[in-house]
This record gives C-alpha cells, sequence and structure tokens, in this order.
C-alpha cells in the first residue's frame, strides 16, 4: 500500500496586493523545509492581510514561526487581518506572541541606569499589587470568620483537628531541639563575654529575657513559616492545579470556609503552645550549660529566673504568637489560591509563601519591639 505524505507548509507572498497565504501542515514535525528558508513580510504595507484558509494545521510551533515572520516586519497579531483563520489557531497565536513578549522582557540585559529604574518600577508595582492581594484576602478571611461566628458558616471541627495535628503536634521534635540548641548557644555566648567581667550568673537573666521575648516565638514562627506554611501553598495549589478548587464552587462550598480557616485555626491554635515549649526548652538548654558550663547549680538557676525575671517578658513573647499565626496562615493560604496550574507554578508560590511569611514575621516582631520599648514592656 504506498505511504502518503502530507503538503509541506508554505508561505507565499503578493506584495502588490499585501497579502500573504499559509497553507498546508505549520506543525514541528513539517517545519523544517520552510524554516530553513527563513521566510520574511515586507515592511511596506501598513496593513497586511493574511489568508489562512488553505491551512491545515497549526501547532505552537507553527504558531511561533509565524509570529516571527510578523515581528520581522514590525507587526503583531493585532496589527494584520487574518481570513480563514480558526479561532483556535487565532487564539493559540496570540497565546504565543504574548508569552514570547514577556519571555524577551524577562531576558533583556539588565545593565545602565534606565534599566536599573525599569526594574526598580517593576518591583514596586509588584510589591504594591502583593501588599493589595494580601489585604484584600485578610478582608476576606475575615468576613468569613465573622460569619462563622454569627452562624451564617460553620467550622469544620475534622478539618481542623487534623491540620492541628500536621501544624502543631508533628512540628513539637524540631521546634524542642532547635529551641534547646539555641538556648545553649546564648549561654555558651554569654558566659564567653560575661566570664571576663566575672558577672557569669547575669547568663541566666540573657537567657530567659532573649527566649521570653523574642527568640521562642520567634524560632517557632520561623520553623513553622518554613514548615508549615509552604505546606499550606502546597497542598491548596495542587488542589488547585487538579480543578478541584473550581468542583467545591462548582458543589456551592466557599474555598476559604473550607479550606482556609481550618488551618488558620488550627495555626491560631497551635503557634502560642509550640511557643511555649520553645520557651521552656531554650531555658532548659540555657540551664544545662550553665550547669556545666558556669558551675551555676540547677537550683541557683530556676531561683534566679523566678527572682529576675517578671512574669511580663512572658506575657511580650506570647502575645505576639496568635499574630505571627495569623501572617503565616494568611500568606500560605493566599499563595496557594494563586498557582495557576503548573508545577512549576507550585514550587515559585511555595517559595514565595516562604519568604513572605519569614519577613512578615521579622517586620512585625520589629514593630513589636518598638513599640513594647516606647510603652515601657
Amino acid at each position: 500500500m504506498p505511504q502518503s505524505f502530507a503538503p509541506p507548509p508554505e508561505f507565499s507572498i503578493d506584495a502588490g496586493s499585501a497579502r500573504a497565504v499559509l497553507a498546508g501542515p505549520w506543525t514541528l514535525a513539517n517545519l523544517g523545509p520552510l524554516f530553513a528558508r527563513r521566510p520574511t513580510l515586507p515592511s511596506g504595507p501598513a496593513r497586511w492581510t493574511i489568508d489562512a484558509s488553505r491551512l491545515s494545521a497549526l501547532d505552537t510551533a507553527g504558531a511561533m514561526l509565524l509570529v516571527r515572520v510578523l515581528r520581522g516586519a514590525g507587526l503583531g497579531p493585532g496589527d494584520v487581518d487574518f481570513t480563514g483563520l480558526r479561532d483556535a489557531d487565532l487564539r493559540l497565536v496570540e497565546l504565543v506572541d504574548a508569552r514570547s513578549r514577556e519571555q524577551c522582557e524577562a531576558g533583556e540585559p539588565y545593565f545602565g541606569f534606565r534599566a536599573m529604574l525599569e526594574r526598580m518600577g517593576r518591583a514596586v508595582a509588584r510589591f504594591g499589587q502583593q501588599a493589595r492581594e494580601l489585604l484584600g484576602f485578610v478582608g476576606l478571611t475575615m468576613a468569613t470568620l465573622t460569619g462563622v461566628l454569627i452562624g451564617r458558616a460553620k467550622l469544620r471541627w475534622t478539618s481542623i483537628v487534623h491540620h492541628m495535628e500536621e501544624t502543631g503536634l508533628d512540628a513539637v521534635p524540631i521546634v524542642a531541639l532547635l529551641s534547646f540548641l539555641v538556648g545553649a548557644v546564648i549561654a555558651f555566648l554569654g558566659a564567653t563575654v560575661l566570664r571576663d567581667f566575672g558577672a557569669s550568673i547575669f547568663t541566666v537573666e540573657l537567657v530567659s529575657y532573649a527566649f521570653l521575648r523574642e527568640f521562642g516565638v520567634l524560632l517557632t514562627a520561623i520553623i513553622l513559616a518554613g514548615r508549615s506554611g509552604s505546606a499550606f501553598t502546597a497542598q491548596i495549589g495542587s488542589m488547585k492545579s487538579r480543578e478541584e478548587l473550581d468542583a467545591i464552587k462548582a458543589l456551592g462550598l466557599d474555598p476559604i470556609e473550607l479550606l482556609v480557616l481550618p488551618r488558620l485555626i488550627a495555626l491560631f491554635v497551635m503557634l502560642p503552645l509550640l511557643t511555649f515549649l520553645s520557651m521552656v526548652m531554650g531555658l532548659v538548654g540555657g540551664g544545662i550549660v550553665s550547669l556545666f558550663a558556669l558551675d551555676i547549680s540547677a537550683g541557683q538557676y530556676i531561683t534566679r529566673l523566678q527572682e529576675m525575671t517578671e512574669i511580663r517578658h512572658f506575657w511580650v513573647g506570647m502575645i505576639k504568637a496568635p499574630i505571627f499565626a495569623f501572617l503565616i496562615a494568611v500568606v500560605g493560604c493566599l499563595e496557594g489560591l494563586k498557582v495557576e496550574g503548573s508545577a512549576e507554578s507550585v514550587g515559585r508560590h511555595t517559595t514565595a509563601a516562604v519568604v513572605q511569611a519569614i519577613f512578615l514575621v521579622i517586620v512585625f516582631d520589629a514593630l513589636f519591639a518598638v513599640f513594647f520599648m516606647e510603652v515601657g514592656l
């Protein structure tokens, strides 16, 4: 039986009538000879007409070649009149043109004063857009939470308990270990510096103030931002890429109520508890170092803690924990909802969630430090 071959793709030009004709299959398997000839379109006429009635097939490679031909004449898909081109093929050409322009802009060499100003402007615009999106999502989350409080929405207790186990109980070992080690390191540093002044006993106050006010809640928040915040983004992003969020909306359910609030409430409950654990383990780590390196007995260490450490330092640290939990959960869920559908998008937004959450935690911690210093706490 004789084997049939598809006719080669063609690109013919009639400069007099400003008309070009596309014919045959403009697909990756058939573009070799046509691409080798490097077809060009004269840039003389103001408006070209492209007849695609004889075009039998078009894929991304063919659309990219057509875009290159148009760009060679300083044109885009919107600058020519297509006849006989299917709507799906026209949308493919427009999509390839838009994506290639984005790649060209992203790949421009970054040098010179003008390029620097352009990068700064884009960064400021992105920052403003992200800030608006975050504020809007915070408002939407608070509105949904208000609906729960007044009875218009309901809490998913099973989901809340599940996420409490994932974000809280499963994080106990790493939070406890890192807090213990950081407490020991702070005690070593204090011993190294204060021993020269004969004030080694003040290492107890150094460890207690550091962990009760700052390191306890900050270490816990950073660990959970990297551990739970990224998990929130990956989970919700994967659901969106599989179109599960569309299915949830089709069933008449609210994704905020179903996915965001259980994670938010779980982290809101567990972060203060993990912060308390971090404070205790940091003090234990400092106590172990004081016992073996500074010859401060356990009784002296505990007595010094009771006499010199005020309870207000504990509450200063604990007040920050719910705020940090809210920031981590909101940022993680928002970035998950912004996933566009590919695995690359999931990874990119997961990274963005961790970076943004840690950044906001440190910024708010600095603001809290200034505020408590001004009010005398």
